[in-house]
């Protein structure tokens, strides 16, 4: 059974709105959450993400957000969280760190912290028991991606291609995906222009898919009461799933 990941902005449209979508996505078939960090500069997000995270910090948002809602849900669904560097750094890796394992946050996202820097953290994330997931690209070599995946923790997120989320693009993958099967067991997940039209072609050859841009598409559309676009990210969810298991 190949697993379904999806990402939402944290705090768009509001507290209450994330924690009502998580539980319905949880019913859905989703089976882990990527909690988006609003940050004024996502610099591996497309405009869609984008947008939504510049919602989220205009009506507020505030760290403090993404803790209380990972209280209401990571009981209920595998949460991880997905930021920037900055925050983290902002008011401490090891702080979040805490939360985490107090929350019961299984692992952290993080797409400008390149393996080399993340090393400094790794003793820390271990001692906690939670993941820091790493990246792997089609601009890796065989050697780094060896490094890479040596030490990796709950699943590796395969990005698809050069470039930002939400792209309508697409790159020859088995190479990379050979080279990860050659050193790890760890499960490799794809992501970045992952949706309903994409899902089943992308899922060859890996473990899982990871879908975000698709579900905060959703999201945006002002002509959708709350309710709708619950209705409609879970139906596309479910879809995704059995596309990707048909």
């Amino acid at each position: 059974m190949k697993n379904l990941v999806a990402y939402i902005t944290t705090g768009y449209l509001d507290k209450n709105f994330t924690i009502d979508l998580a539980h319905s996505l949880k019913e859905a078939g989703v089976d882990s959450l990527e909690l988006g960090i609003p940050f004024s500069d996502p610099v591996a997000d497309g405009p869609v993400i984008e947008a939504a995270n510049l919602f989220a910090l205009r009506n507020g948002f505030r760290i403090s957000d993404l803790f209380e809602v990972s209280e209401k849900i990571a009981p209920v669904i595998d949460t991880l969280w997905m930021g920037y560097f900055n925050p983290f750094y902002h008011k401490g890796i090891d702080h979040f760190l805490n939360r985490a394992k107090e929350l019961g946050v299984s692992g952290f996202i993080i797409p400008d912290l390149p393996h080399e820097e993340a090393a400094a953290y790794k003793e820390a994330f271990d001692e906690k028991d939670v993941a820091l997931i790493e990246f792997v690209a089609p601009t890796d070599t065989p050697e780094r991606i060896a490094k890479i995946v040596k030490d990796s923790k709950k699943f590796i997120y395969m990005v698809a291609y050069a470039g930002i989320t939400g792209a309508d693009r697409s790159e020859s993958l088995e190479p990379i995906i050979e080279t990860v099967r050659e050193h790890t067991d760890t499960p490799l997940y794809i992501g970045f222009g992952v949706d309903e039209k994409t899902a089943k072609q992308k899922a060859r050859g890996v473990d899982g898919v990871i879908v975000g841009s698709a579900f905060v598409r959703i999201l945006l559309k002002e002509n959708l009461t709350n309710s709708q676009k619950i209705d409609k990210i879970s139906t596309l969810a479910r879809s995704i799933k059995d596309q990707i298991n048909g």
